[in-house]
């Protein structure tokens, strides 16, 4: 008994060694990015990468020592919990931007930008994919290809607040951005089930058509009604309390009750009943802003509290990284393809929206390039298609490639993708220079 005991004991040490490792290392490349100028976030995913199974993790399995980083993927994925829970704060905090007030001005605008923008990076893809199967018939099928194109419509809301966040951005850039990264779930959820069901279809043959259009509409209607729902009670609760830190509490109890929620999945037939993480933490955020007269106090506690979970949020997605992928030329070949060829889906499809519904000129020319950013979402749907690979329903070889091209664009866009997002916010004049800022700034306020 003695002897299980201390076994428990050291496990737990070694577990709490390596969180306090993570949050070391995101610290201090968050201090050298600084110096040369990156956003943090971007130095939190070095430091994933530093001390994950392919670095400091490699060298503690070689030596036989737990704790010194993540020795395993095995490892890494032992910490989702901490992804899950940061990622609904995440949602909740960009459903904190959508304000009535601003919804009347720029709400018609960013739902049609969210559409067009991922619709085009999902036909710019499927095209050239579509294309290059002809070229390697034996390496890439077209039901790949597809598949691919609708992962591309995703784009990561995380990396992108962080950098919002982390330099104070204000604008009409920014104003939009916020609402069409948290929509662009919604129409990647519709466009993902579509594609897949179309995919599964000529692999299998047969038709299935209440999971390829039912299923998705299930999710999100769902998702946005549970959200609503719970939004309206935090409400009703919120004014049971008159101390800003039990206001805190139950923040943090229905974002992480709104993402307990949204893990449950029911299967009725042939109809899935799940639900979004995202869009339920997101929908939560925005009735709740849009009742509660404190909201804005509760948040301004909330983002104090979530900031050492986001630390720990990016580095850990930094570990998850695989670079093994660079080993596979092929997977090299596509994924460069595929990264390019979404890109430009992104940016072109963002201007074009924008310029049809008149948005301001900088909105026009630099919003696109704030959404290269790619990874939990598109992750998410490279697991469901690495599960039908279980069941039959997709091919073995279609499921494999699907997975790490996708873990390639995820690497490439994350350690890119927020150095691209500050310089576009830059260029377009929505954040304060350094030099301009101290002077506004009260002692409390840190970049970081």
């Amino acid at each position: 008994m003695l002897f299980a005991s201390n076994t428990v004991l050291h496990a737990h040490n070694g577990t709490l060694l390596c969180l306090a490792i993570a949050m070391i290392a995101g610290l201090a490349l968050s201090r050298l990015a600084k110096l040369v100028k990156l956003p943090a976030v971007t130095g939190y995913l070095v430091a994933g990468v530093l001390i994950g199974p392919y670095c400091l993790g490699a060298l503690g399995e070689l030596m036989g020592v737990n704790g010194i980083g993540f020795n395993t993927s095995e490892m890494v994925k032992s910490f989702g919990i901490i992804s899950d829970v940061a990622l609904g704060f995440i949602a909740f905090s960009i459903g904190t931007e959508f304000r009535l007030q601003d919804i009347k001005h720029i709400g018609k605008q960013a739902t049609v930008i969210a559409i067009v923008q991922a619709l085009a990076a999902t036909l710019f893809v499927d095209i050239v994919l579509i294309c290059m199967h002809f070229l390697m018939r034996d390496k890439l099928s077209i039901e790949t290809a597809i598949v691919l194109g609708a992962v591309a419509t995703a784009t990561a809301p995380a990396a992108t607040l962080m950098v919002v966040r982390q330099y104070k951005a204000k604008g009409p850039v920014t104003d939009i951005l916020l609402p069409v990264v948290a929509l662009d779930d919604a129409v990647g959820l519709v466009v993902f089930s579509i594609s897949f069901g179309i995919a599964k279809t000529m692999f299998s043959g047969s038709l299935d058509v209440i999971s390829v259009i039912c299923n998705p509409l299930i999710e999100v209607v769902l998702s946005v009604g549970v959200g609503a729902l719970l939004g309206y009670l935090f409400n009703l609760i919120e004014k049971c309390f008159k101390s800003n830190s039990k206001r805190l509490c139950l923040a943090i109890m229905f974002v992480i009750f709104a993402v307990a929620i949204s893990s449950l999945e029911i299967q009725i037939g042939h109809i899935t009943i799940g639900f979004s993480s995202l869009l339920v933490c997101m929908m939560l955020g925005t009735i709740f802003c849009n009742l509660c007269k404190e909201q804005a106090e509760i948040m301004e506690k909330t983002d104090k509290w979530t900031a050492p979970l986001f630390l720990l949020f990016f580095v850990i997605s930094g570990a998850e990284l695989e670079l093994s992928v660079f080993t596979d030329w092929m997977i090299v070949l596509v994924g460069v393809v595929y990264v390019i060829v979404r890109a430009a889906g992104k940016y072109l499809g963002a201007k074009a929206s924008s310029m049809l519904m008149k948005c301001p000129p900088n909105v026009n020319k630099y919003l696109g390039i704030t959404l290269f950013p790619q990874a939990g979402v598109a992750l998410g749907m490279s697991a469901i298609v690495a599960e039908a690979v279980v069941t039959g329903t997709i091919g073995a070889d279609t499921g494999e490639l699907v997975r790490n091209i996708t873990l390639f664009a995820v690497l490439i866009y994350e350690l890119v993708g927020p150095l691209l997002t500050k310089l576009a916010l830059t260029k377009a004049g929505e954040i304060v220079p350094k030099a301009t800022a101290e002077v506004a700034a009260s002692p409390d306020d840190d970049e970081e």
